[in-house]
């Protein structure tokens, strides 16, 4: 009897960990999208150039590391801002580029639409259903890593085929990071809000880049 009890009350705690966890989650996810909203439109509404692919990368990668690595203290909050704010402003140049174009308010609204769908459909089928996806994670490993160095071949010998390919890919590989994170979230499998935000926050960003390349393509006039 008093196994039992102690069973449904570590049960129950480990219930209310889990609800913790998505509630954070969820909830700096959505400052953290409205922070880097807002260094996006700064970045756009002054015309601030991109800041180069090796740029780019050492400040996502640094960051990245300094947020994994103080994931677990008040610094984490700093650098997760940090992070997002500096992939905002990246957003920016390319967002004025799409907005150039003569549809280009239609592709990016489009591409913003797709997004949001995707990631409400996705995680809302990952919490309800309460599905394990952790099968994914070695394929999504392979994958993304796969991605990103067949991205910067597209972006350093000019093939814009590639490119295509690669963004085709990566909508497939960011949605199935999206179902892997929630549903690691679900089972306990991640119990840092900061890295689960992190990690969903890189998914939506990629996701919603893959998509303008695609629709730029189909709907772009240039």
């Amino acid at each position: 009897m008093a196994s039992s009890y102690e069973t449904l009350s570590h049960r129950r705690e480990q219930a209310l960990s889990v609800n913790k966890v998505v509630r954070n989650t969820y909830a700096l996810l959505s400052m953290t999208l409205l922070f880097s909203a807002f260094t996006a439109s700064v970045a756009a509404t002054l015309n601030l150039p991109y800041p180069g692919i090796i740029l780019t990368l050492v400040g996502y990668f640094g960051l990245l590391f300094a947020t994994q690595k103080t994931a677990n203290s008040g610094w984490g909050l700093f650098f997760v801002f940090a992070l997002t704010g500096f992939m905002g402003y990246t957003l920016g140049p390319i967002i004025n580029a799409y907005l150039s174009l003569a549809n280009g308010a239609e592709i990016v609204t489009m591409a913003f639409g797709g997004t949001a769908a995707i990631f409400l459909g996705l995680s809302a089928y990952a919490l309800v259903s309460r599905r394990d996806f952790s099968f994914l994670g070695g394929f999504l490993m392979v994958g993304i890593l796969v991605g990103f160095l067949a991205s910067l071949g597209a972006v350093f010998f000019h093939l814009p085929a590639l490119s295509l390919a690669v963004s085709a890919m990566f909508v497939l590989l960011m949605s199935g990071l999206i179902l892997f994170e929630t549903s690691n979230i679900v089972h306990g499998g991640e119990t840092n809000y900061i890295l689960a935000t992190v990690t969903l926050y890189v998914a939506l960003f990629n996701l919603f880049l893959a998509l303008l390349q695609l629709l730029g393509f189909a709907l772009g006039d240039d």
